[in-house]
């Protein structure tokens, strides 16, 4: 069985330890604790895990947030893999800090990288792990929050927030996604 594990996220040293890389930094450490190293190939940067015998392809999309269907939809044909076994990790501002909800579809709900995915791959029904960020801007500044690095507290809560996320993969490759979301979903 194969999987494509995407992380959502911006490349460049301007945006690594910002809140909208939640998702590249997600798929980052998953990459460091199996031991798995980087390549830049086409559209992302990959590298390939397995766990309880399959393989999760994981990618870091270099076509910038806003255009990371383009890379979702290569590598989905580009190795064979159906929409139901890809999982998009991305921000919301919409959940609170460090609450993760995964689900089967749903709605862009005003995400730029999801809506192109959305655009590209023909519809909302791919699974996706919502990693909560939190809405602690004042209006009109949501740009300048998800593009901002995490506060101090945010930071330290960071590890244990992502190693939930990487147990939720896990489970999304191995015991499915409706018995991740009722084990794992806050």
């Amino acid at each position: 069985m194969k999987y494509l594990i995407v992380g959502l996220g911006n490349i460049g040293p301007e945006y690594e330890l910002t809140r909208h890389n939640i998702g590249f930094l997600t798929v980052d450490r998953l990459a460091d604790k199996e031991g798995a190293s980087w390549k830049s190939d086409r559209l992302a940067f990959k590298t390939e895990i397995k766990y309880k015998g399959r393989s999760l392809h994981l990618i870091k999309p270099t076509t910038y947030m806003n255009l990371s269907g383009k890379a979702v939809n290569y590598w989905m044909k580009e190795l064979g893999i159906p929409k139901e076994n890809i999982l998009v990790i991305v921000d919301d501002v919409a959940i609170p800090f460090g609450k993760l909800r995964m689900r089967v579809r749903g709605s862009a709900a005003g995400h730029n990288g999801l809506k192109n995915i959305e655009d590209l791959t023909g519809g909302q029904d791919y699974p996706r792990l919502r990693m909560g960020i939190g809405d602690n801007f004042p209006k009109g500044r949501q740009v300048d929050y998800v593009l901002g690095r995490f506060s101090q507290q945010e930071f330290d809560e960071l590890p244990m927030m992502m190693d939930k996320a990487i147990d939720m993969i896990f489970g999304f490759c191995t015991i499915g996604i409706s018995q991740t979301m009722t084990q794992f979903n806050d």
